[in-house]
């Protein structure tokens, strides 16, 4: 086996990037402090084309230097919009027809490998790294996703759930669309 070259990987240039079709999924940071953690999950949001990221409260956003540092330009590709309160933009997306879905250990969450998508477009809320989803974002969620752990840490780091969580909606969304075939 030889390891690829950069050049090899016929990966979409920053314009192709932008018009090209994506998976109607939304990523919604609930006030996450890392800009490191924040830069990696525009850096996996680029690399499975979702729609956007919402950037709610205490979230920074781009351009920073910090969160540049691990997006690696995927701060410039996926779309992103700033939003004061993540309540609102909860509401903005319900408005437009979108499940919401908060990234959380909660009575009456469903395991991630259980979780079975019907709908046609999702948002996914990520929290803070201490507190996680905040409880009002979570009672206008449609529902709660858990990430099973078998170890000793009640939880994951934010841009590891967020890599995990957006790889399964990713495949279960991109079997059902075309551009992706």
């Amino acid at each position: 086996m030889l390891k690829l070259k950069i050049t090899e990987l016929n990966r979409l240039n920053d314009q192709e990037f932008k018009i090209a079709d994506k998976i109607p999924l939304v990523v919604v940071l609930d006030n996450v402090r890392s800009l490191h953690n924040v830069g990696s999950i525009f850096r996996t949001s680029d690399a499975f084309r979702i729609e956007r990221i919402y950037l709610c409260g205490i979230t920074a956003h781009p351009p920073h230097p910090e969160i540049h540092k691990t997006a690696l330009g995927a701060e410039n590709t996926v779309n992103w919009t700033s939003v004061e309160n993540t309540l609102e933009a909860i509401q903005q997306l319900k408005a437009s027809g979108y499940k919401i879905w908060s990234v959380e250990q909660a009575k009456g969450s469903i395991s991630l490998p259980e979780l079975e998508l019907k709908e046609e477009k999702h948002a996914v809320v990520l929290g803070n790294e201490v507190h996680g989803v905040g409880q009002e974002v979570i009672d206008q969620s449609d529902g709660c996703i858990e990430i099973p752990q078998f170890g000793t840490k009640h939880s994951l780091n934010v841009s590891v759930a967020s890599g995990i969580v957006i790889w399964e909606i990713f495949k279960q969304i991109s079997g059902k669309l075309s551009i992706f075939q």
